[in-house]
């Protein structure tokens, strides 16, 4: 796999306060973030799931 570079990545506290999310800025909210990637990536994620990581990622 070639690679072009280093990719920076963000962290992660204050993402609450940083939105609209991804790239492109596609996802306007954490839940939005989070349903995204479980359809894209096939993670099959309960609600109860999603909502403890989208309150797991507000509390960052």
């Amino acid at each position: 796999m070639a690679h072009d570079g280093p990719i920076k990545t963000f962290p992660l506290r204050g993402i609450k306060d940083s939105p609209p999310y991804l790239h492109d800025g596609r996802c306007f909210t954490l839940e939005d973030t989070v349903e995204y990637f479980n359809l894209v990536q096939q993670i099959q994620l309960t609600t109860p799931e999603k909502q403890d990581l989208t309150t797991f990622l507000k509390s960052l």
